[in-house]
């Protein structure tokens, strides 16, 4: 595989090298967590639940909120599950949400034997291209890849192994059979917990424009478009914590992905700078 030809069917990115750990295990299971959508019912008033309609509203704006909040810290996780195996693709870092940029330390799980064989992936997002550091056998220690994420049958939102933050909110803005779960705790914060289904395709036309391409990508790679969420909201609006379940279509199966990101520390500086054309590799890549 040539770094700059990364397009549909580039299976060897980070949550690809974990789906073939998953299909090793053989066959494929649900992600956990059960589907955890639908259960709601309408999202109008007239089921008689007051502020039913507040809630969606509140569900739909929160990258609105999160573009006001400026930037957080974050970290990410991506589980995988087939058998009785379930692997994990961990991430930390930052967000700059009025730049659209983030930047994320990936780390990847051991492999079937145990030897924690893979090094930590730098990532930097940023809209419409995902740039990744220790990416892949035969990479230089001191070069990027380059991927453009429109081009990628799930605009992203699984192959690097993170979904990025924003988008993952940008994907509520299509929020249906929205459900106010609970009051509770999170990590000292109070927040909401609301329960819905997204549509991937929907969230592609409604999304902001910097979203558009790579949502508009998505829709046609997944096998479900209607994605399950729970998100979890602060009294100011801010998302903490959203879990997505996507059913993903890689080397013939569906894989059931459960992505979860956490946001934290709002308005903290984020200093991300994208590497010079000189130091991204275009030679071949391997697995």
């Amino acid at each position: 595989m040539v770094a700059r030809q990364h397009r549909r069917g580039g299976v060897a990115f980070a949550a690809m090298a974990v789906a073939g750990v998953v299909a090793t295990a053989g066959g494929c299971a649900g992600s956990g967590g059960g589907s955890g959508g639908g259960g709601g019912g309408s999202t109008s008033a007239a089921d008689g639940r007051p502020g039913r309609d507040a809630d969606v509203v509140r569900v739909r704006e929160a990258a609105d909120v999160l573009l006001a909040a400026g930037s957080s810290k974050a970290s990410t996780s991506m589980e995988m599950a087939a058998g009785g195996t379930r692997v994990t693709i961990r991430g930390e870092g930052g967000y700059d949400f009025g730049r659209r940029m983030g930047r994320l330390r990936v780390v990847l799980p051991k492999d079937p034997s145990g030897a924690d064989e893979h090094l930590p992936i730098t990532e930097l997002l940023s809209p419409d291209v995902l740039y990744m550091k220790n990416r892949g056998a035969g990479v230089p220690d001191d070069k990027w890849v380059r991927v453009d994420s429109t081009a990628l049958d799930d605009g992203n939102l699984v192959t690097g192994g993170v979904t990025d933050p924003l988008t993952a909110a940008e994907l509520l803005r299509s929020a249906t059979d929205v459900t106010f779960v609970a009051e509770q705790d999170l990590a000292g914060t109070r927040v909401r917990h609301y329960r819905g289904v997204a549509d991937i395709a929907r969230a592609g036309r409604q999304a902001s424009p910097y979203a558009r391409a790579a949502l508009t990508a998505a829709a046609k790679g997944f096998a479900k478009a209607a994605v399950p969420f729970d998100a979890y909201l602060d009294d100011a609006g801010r998302l903490r914590k959203v879990r997505h379940r996507f059913s993903y279509v890689n080397q013939g199966r569906t894989v059931e992905v459960a992505s979860t990101t956490l946001l934290y520390a709002f308005g903290e500086p984020v200093t991300i700078t994208l590497p010079p054309s000189g130091d991204i590799y275009e030679g071949e890549i391997g697995t």
